[in-house]
């Protein structure tokens, strides 16, 4: 069999690729077309157009609003500083009232009318008051009877500073200083009378404090039940009604795990100074409790007043600091393990925190606001968390 071979077929050159035609003048004004603008931004080039990466500018409404606010702040505070006597025991029996009020629905269930009830607990609130300054007046009366005596027993014992102070004092010649520290000199007494005045509210105060504690323990129901329904809309009265619930739980039981922990405190601070032989134990343990209300400050106090008891009373520096450096650790475990553990995280608030609002109240109300200040950071808390609920993403752990 024969094969012819076939013949290739003849080919003919490709056309050649023609010249890109180049843009008309219109086409060039034309802007890019979409289908590369994803293109251009995966490649991170900015849209010049773009306001979403535009820096963020303060409007100027929000600098007139937080003026405003500010504004409003410093009046509010400067009305309660100039007010102080009408301010001061209206808070007063408001915050004590609603810590009260527990125990008023408490005797209302034993079938107790409960304006009896606010009388009978406004009663036994003074007369337990009342003991626990009779316990602290009596060494303080005598005290204060000797004070040049004790004053002298003091600067007998603070000739054994004489060196460091002598040390001090050359340290300051080397570098300039002033020899302000040449002699030690005992503070004199004149602040006793002003510290008193400063201490104990005066009889105005007493008069509108007490008759408005009555009157809103006895009639809380009936301010509860209008603040609710002053409001018209359903959901914002029940957040005022859970407002004032938390509110009336979270002070119940901060008085009454404080009033706990404080005369826990009464009591070791008493057998530390009978154990230790200092002068009026029941005396000094009535101080501690009832200093102890007050945080942060109170047991800071408290070591001062032992400390100088002990100095005054005891023959040697270090027998009259034995029962001072006793009770610092005892509210050292006290602050950081005991109260803790009682209070729970419920109650318990940041120290920064409280210390804020001690060193504000303190300064705008004295003693008796410092006693409030942990009832009122609670109050403000609890409003806060209502208020403004935090709904933001939580931030990853580090």
């Amino acid at each position: 069999m024969r094969v012819t071979p076939t013949k290739p077929l003849p080919t003919k050159p490709l056309p050649s690729a023609a010249p890109p035609a180049k843009p008309s003048s219109s086409e060039r004004q034309k802007p890019q077309s979409s289908d590369r603008q994803p293109h251009n931004a995966s490649e991170g080039t900015p849209v010049p157009d773009s306001r979403a990466e535009a820096p963020p500018v303060i409007r100027r409404a929000e600098v007139v609003a937080f003026a405003l606010v500010a504004l409003l702040i410093i009046c509010v505070v400067a009305v309660l500083y100039v007010a102080k006597a009408f301010f001061l025991p209206i808070t007063m029996a408001f915050i004590i009232g609603t810590m009260l009020s527990p125990a008023a629905s408490l005797m209302e269930r034993y079938r107790i009318p409960r304006a009896v009830a606010a009388v009978l607990i406004v009663i036994a609130v003074g007369a337990t008051v009342t003991f626990m300054l009779g316990l602290i007046a009596a060494p303080v009366m005598e005290w204060s009877n000797n004070l040049p005596e004790l004053g002298a027993r003091l600067k007998e014992k603070a000739h054994l500073f004489d060196r460091p102070l002598a040390l001090w004092q050359e340290l300051q010649s080397m570098l300039g200083g002033s020899d302000t520290l040449a002699t030690f000199q005992m503070p004199k007494f004149e602040w006793v009378q002003p510290t008193l005045e400063f201490l104990s509210p005066t009889f105005t105060e007493f008069l509108l404090f007490v008759p408005t504690l009555i009157l809103f323990i006895a009639s809380w129901h009936e301010l509860r039940r209008a603040m609710i329904m002053n409001f018209g809309d359903r959901p914002v009265r029940l957040r005022t009604l859970r407002i004032l619930n938390e509110i009336e739980e979270h002070l119940g039981s901060y008085l009454l795990t404080v009033t706990m922990i404080n005369v826990g405190v009464g009591i070791i601070t008493g057998v530390i100074c009978m154990a230790t032989g200092m002068p009026n134990p029941a005396g000094l343990g009535a101080m501690a409790a009832t200093l102890n209300y007050i945080p942060i400050i109170g047991p800071i106090a408290t070591f001062a007043i032992l400390v100088v008891v002990g100095l005054v009373s005891f023959p040697t520096i270090g027998g009259g600091l034995i029962a001072p450096v006793v009770f610092a650790a005892a509210a050292f475990l006290e602050g950081h393990f005991i109260t803790p553990t009682i209070v729970g995280r419920r109650l318990s608030l940041n120290a920064l925190a409280v210390f804020m609002a001690l060193a504000f109240w303190t300064w705008l109300w004295g003693p008796m606001g410092a006693f409030l200040s942990s009832p009122l950071l609670i109050v403000a808390l609890i409003v806060k968390e209502h208020l403004m609920p935090v709904n933001s993403p939580q931030l990853p752990s580090d």
